[in-house]
């Protein structure tokens, strides 16, 4: 076996290497911690290119589990100051100086998985302060924090809130299907089951079997604006959109500012920190302008046939402030509309109590949307998982005039 051919622990290690991997949230079974240690034998322990190149081809399975096993593997194997490592990556981050080289992306279930019982620390912080920091909020500090908003949220704040967003139990409004399944209550009878029971009791009937459409959660589309004015709210909507994905729903997830990039494979990851960070570096025009209109048109031409369909809810995020000839942004939400079951269109601006469409921009898309719902909080979001559930909803809102053309 190669435990006993292995030089030193490299066999425990390896097993230890993976149950870390495991503890992040990868699916390594015992088969994959097998193979690779058979692999080892073939390949060797020359290089530590190819040790990586053995153990990532053994253990990965999923392309958007790259990174995090990247970051496992110079935290275990290469880095000597592991210890020390750990700790930064449970510390918040702060801003470098000139010339200096950013750290990894930012990964605390990694290091609660190396060390599950380290405590978060802070630089120059007394050992009895701990207990504040891991203390759970009382309830009027949640019902607070509920309702603070997004944009002036403190670092804290804005990590605990991420904690409150995992905890919401998400909903989806169940669609009937044309697939049928066994009901154990009246309603359609089931006449190839009933014959079926009747042949297997001498042709006695006795009693009828039951069906009833089978059901599953309305799919979901997010468009998100990330454009300066929007990007720390579609940030925190993007933690929200990963929790969905994983909820056991269909979600596609699209981005746009002066283009539209499609992020649904970015989200996949299972760490929201590492998922929400992948979509940010690989989108270009992060917080930069933004071209409501020519992004609408690029779903509409090139997505709108491969993601929607006519169960499909979309969740449009932007504040609607479009510069320019608004006709043609008409045009584009009256096609999205069309395309989908429901446009749910989530405005931040709704969080002030005087506001009113007179923008445009609004103005043109307000006609040809479902309900039209603010999305500045925690709370606001509650509110969202029950529309998206269908629960407890009150009647649409009364839309403007659409514009003449």
């Amino acid at each position: 076996m190669f435990t006993k051919n292995a030089p030193g622990h490299l066999a425990e290690n390896v097993m230890h290497f993976a149950r870390v991997l495991r503890s992040a949230g990868m699916p390594v079974g015992s088969d994959r911690v097998h193979t690779a240690l058979a692999a080892l034998q073939v390949a060797g322990l020359e290089s530590k290119r190819d040790f990586h190149a053995v153990l990532a081809a053994c253990l990965i399975d999923r392309v958007e589990h790259r990174e995090l096993f990247d970051q496992a593997f110079v935290l275990f194997w290469r880095d000597p100051d592991l210890m020390g490592r750990m700790r930064a990556l449970l510390l918040p981050k702060v801003n470098l100086k000139e010339g200096a080289t950013p750290p990894p992306p930012e990964n605390r279930r990694l290091g609660e998985a190396l060390f599950p019982h380290q405590p978060d620390r802070t630089p120059d912080q007394p050992e009895q302060e701990q207990v504040e920091i891991h203390a759970e909020l009382t309830w009027n500090q949640r019902e607070v924090l509920r309702q603070a908003d997004f944009d002036t949220m403190t670092a804290d704040e804005w990590r605990a809130a991420q904690r409150l967003l995992a905890q919401l139990r998400l909903v989806f409004e169940p669609l009937p299907t044309r697939r049928h399944q066994r009901a154990g209550r009246p309603g359609v009878a089931d006449w190839r089951a009933t014959m079926a029971a009747m042949a297997r009791h001498g042709g006695e009937l006795w009693n009828i079997r039951w069906r009833a459409p089978r059901h599953k959660p309305a799919p979901l589309v997010v468009l998100a604006d990330i454009s300066g004015s929007m990007s720390r709210y579609s940030r925190m909507l993007l933690h929200f959109a990963h929790a969905l994905g994983h909820a056991g729903s269909s979600v596609e997830s699209f981005v746009f500012g002066t283009r539209l990039t499609r992020t649904t494979r970015l989200l996949k990851s299972r760490d929201p920190d590492i998922a929400v960070g992948q979509v940010v570096r690989a989108v270009a025009d992060w917080s930069g302008g933004t071209r409501i209109t020519t992004s609408l048109h690029a779903f509409n031409q090139r997505w709108a046939r491969r993601v929607l369909t006519s169960r499909s809810t979309v969740l449009l995020i932007s504040d609607g402030l479009e510069h320019g000839d608004t006709r043609a942004l008409a045009f584009e939400m009256e096609r999205l509309h069309k395309s989908c079951r429901r446009l749910v269109w989530l405005n931040p601006l709704l969080r002030f109590e005087q506001f009113e469409p007179k923008a445009a921009g609004i103005k043109a898309m307000l006609p040809h949307v479902d309900r039209f719902l603010p999305a500045h909080n925690l709370q606001s979001l509650a509110d969202l998982v029950g529309v998206l559930g269908g629960m407890n909803q009150p009647p649409p809102r009364p839309r403007l005039a659409a514009p003449l053309h």
